[in-house]
């Protein structure tokens, strides 16, 4: 009789961990938000199929660039709640595969009735620029908030700056071409437009470096020169500081090797400011 009592109260407490495990993972599924992840969707779908960066690349040829070199580890996708300006599509990220649900990071699409789509998150705008831009975006992050194992290496290949490109080439092989290192701070990031009434139209994308070239020339730009280019969407890059302007405008290597002495005079005023 004692065992078929033990038996029953086995089979009793069994049923009852099982119904508050059902409940618990049914009620934090139902508590994820309002918006419904569900793969197929068609809102999903044409995320996936139709957006594409300035290189061609797909949102998901990005992600899966980007998490070999960044922390990054892809969650999934859901639609959020729909309103008049369009419905959200989010793709979820964490940094860290025991990262929990708050500390997940988004990547959110707007797709409007017409069905176009943009990106509306300003810290994932750099992938509008190819997979490298936005990689690079994370790891200067990871780098500024000190993260374990952030990837230098490439943050430092000139390389993954081709994406910015001038007169004279792309960014990256200049570098190499002059003989430049680059160092830390590096800066990959977005500034939204803030109100209609802006002068300047459009998201402005910023890229600053730091570096040091072996070439001939001033200390004060061969050593810890900065280095920043700007894009206004939809034009091309522009340089910003006075380096960037000489890398622009000048062959690789030859960036002081200047004409006459106007141009010498010009870099007065930045070394004095850089001597301060």
């Amino acid at each position: 009789m004692i065992d078929r009592r033990m038996l029953w109260f086995a089979l009793g407490l069994g049923g009852c961990v099982g119904l508050a495990l059902w409940l618990v993972l049914t009620g934090g599924l139902a508590g994820k938000g309002d918006g419904a992840r569900a793969d197929d969707n068609p809102q999903i779908d044409k995320v996936r199929s139709t957006w594409r960066a300035q290189d061609g690349e797909t949102a998901e040829e990005i992600f899966a660039k980007v998490s070999t070199v960044a922390h990054f580890i892809p969650r999934g996708w859901e639609v959020g709640r729909k309103t008049d300006a369009g419905e959200p599509v989010v793709f979820s990220w964490a940094k860290h595969r025991s990262d929990k649900t708050k500390d997940e990071y988004t990547v959110t699409w707007e797709v409007a009735p017409d069905g176009t789509m943009k990106l509306v998150a300003p810290h994932a705008k750099p992938m509008e620029l190819g997979w490298q831009a936005f990689a690079l975006s994370l790891v200067a992050d990871e780098v500024a908030n000190n993260e374990r194992r952030a990837n230098r290496r490439f943050l430092h290949d000139p390389a993954n700056f081709n994406f910015v490109t001038t007169a004279q080439g792309k960014l990256g092989d200049l570098l190499r071409r002059g003989r430049c290192t680059i160092g830390d701070p590096v800066e990959v990031y977005n500034s939204p437009k803030i109100d209609e009434q802006q002068t300047a139209e459009g998201d402005l994308w910023h890229v600053e470096l730091s570096v040091d070239c072996n070439i001939a020339g001033p200390s004060y730009f061969t050593r810890d020169g900065i280095i920043i280019f700007e894009k206004r969407e939809g034009q091309d890059w522009e340089p910003q500081s006075f380096f960037a302007k000489l890398i622009a405008t000048s062959a690789p290597g030859s960036w002081f090797e200047l004409a006459n002495p106007k141009d010498q005079e010009a870099l007065e005023p930045a070394r004095k400011t850089l001597a301060k």
